[in-house]
Formats: C-alpha cells, sequence, structure tokens
C-alpha cells in the first residue's frame, strides 16, 4: 500500500532540488543535489509529509471499506442470528490496519570490511 501520493514526494523533491525519484521495496530514494548515487529520502522527511498532509486517497478508501463492512456485519449479524459475520469484518478490518502501518523501515545498513 502506498502511504504517500505520488505528488506529495514529487512536490518536496522540487522544492529540495531532488531529481529522479522512485519506490523500490516501499522505500523512497531520489538523487540529491550534485549527486550521482540515489539515497533513500530521510525518514524525518516523509513523517512531516505525512504529519501535513494526512491519509493519502488510497488510504482513504481503505478505512472507508474498513467501516463499510463493519456496519454490514452488524446488520447481517442481526439478521443471520450468527455472529460470523463480526468475525469476518474483524479479520478484514486487522489486516487493512496492519497494512496501512506507517511505520518507514529504515535500510538495511551497509557492511564494510
Amino acid at each position: 500500500m502506498q502511504h504517500f501520493a505520488a505528488q506529495w514526494i514529487d512536490e518536496w523533491c522540487q522544492q529540495s532540488g531532488w531529481t529522479d525519484w522512485f519506490v523500490e521495496c516501499s522505500q523512497y530514494w531520489a538523487f540529491p543535489p550534485n549527486s550521482v548515487m540515489p539515497l533513500p529520502i530521510p525518514k524525518q522527511v516523509l513523517q512531516a509529509i505525512k504529519a501535513e498532509k494526512g491519509l493519502c486517497y488510497e488510504e482513504k478508501i481503505w478505512v472507508f471499506s474498513a467501516l463499510l463492512s463493519g456496519v454490514l456485519a452488524v446488520i447481517f449479524t442481526c439478521l443471520m442470528v450468527s455472529p460470523m459475520p463480526l468475525v469476518a469484518a474483524f479479520t478484514y478490518c486487522a489486516i487493512t490496519f496492519a497494512r496501512m502501518e506507517d511505520e518507514i523501515l529504515e535500510p538495511p545498513p551497509f557492511v564494510t570490511e
């Protein structure tokens, strides 16, 4: 799941002078000014962007679908007199919100010998 809209990352890169950004393994990379090697976009920058902009469009859709599944589960639980719709909705919501975890992973350290 993408946690940042492409426009947000592109906007920051243009303001900061970074170029040619790309995503690899859920990590955002770009070329810093006057650099020939891409570096990960700093974690603090990504956290600041997220704090300023909030949820992206894809995340809003996932949250809405989780809320809708919860409401439908309550209705079907009452109609069917069975807890299984609630169990299914709980499972769906748990997976959805686990995917929305906004933990920005640090790249593995370079090994020097």
